[in-house]
């Protein structure tokens, strides 16, 4: 349980006591919600970045002696959420803004000690996070996903996420519709709020 500090710890522990060290660490524990936010309950909030977030936090305090010690690398699981609005979705957008500050400001601390921090974007990866999606009441949701673009395939971003880690990239975005949406975004944020409204606009009613 990755929302457990003490569970974090625990599995650091034996890892290094089974393996003799860590040498990387990947964030990609993670849960999502589909609700408004003036129908979800502030509890749901709080579990997904109970998870999302402080999942990450604290799997990465358990191993940070150990990545340290051998310049390891952590990668985190984010999602253009972590850059940009997105609409129906407010506690999972919050939970991977927050890991985009965390991490980018971690990044800026470790690297003289020669810890490689990496964020990846994969976009939409055919597993069952979806079908688990939180609804506004804290249980599973029917409400259908608004997606943009193919999903990908957990082999194809498993393979693009090790090629990342080989060359210590600090960012990876994979789709065309992921780039694009960083991109305008960050030029034209506005634009990027009006599409995303549009786009979504079946989740308002």
């Amino acid at each position: 349980d990755v929302a457990n500090f003490d569970a974090c710890k625990s599995v650091v522990k034996e890892t290094v006591k089974r393996f003799g060290t860590v040498d990387l660490l990947f964030n990609n524990a993670g849960i999502t919600q589909r609700s408004l936010f003036e129908r979800t309950k502030i509890g749901v909030v709080e579990k997904v970045m109970a998870v999302n977030f402080f999942g990450s936090v604290y799997m990465t305090k358990a191993a940070l002696d150990e990545l340290i010690k051998n310049r390891g690398s952590i990668v985190v699981n984010e999602s253009i959420a972590g850059v940009a609005p997105l609409l129906g979705r407010c506690g999972y957008a919050a939970s991977k803004h927050a890991l985009h500050g965390f991490f980018t400001s971690l990044r800026c601390e470790l690297r003289h000690k020669g810890v490689h921090v990496m964020i990846v974007c994969p976009g939409f990866i055919r597993t069952n996070l979806q079908t688990r999606a939180l609804g506004g009441d804290g249980r599973i949701t029917n409400r259908e996903q608004t997606r943009i673009g193919q999903e990908q395939t957990p082999e194809f971003v498993a393979a693009k996420i090790r090629e990342g880690v080989e060359n210590e990239r600090s960012m990876m975005v994979f789709t065309f519709f992921g780039k694009l949406g960083y991109l305008i975004s960050r030029v034209m944020p506005s634009v990027y709020e009006r599409l995303m409204t549009r786009q979504s606009s079946s989740e308002l009613e």
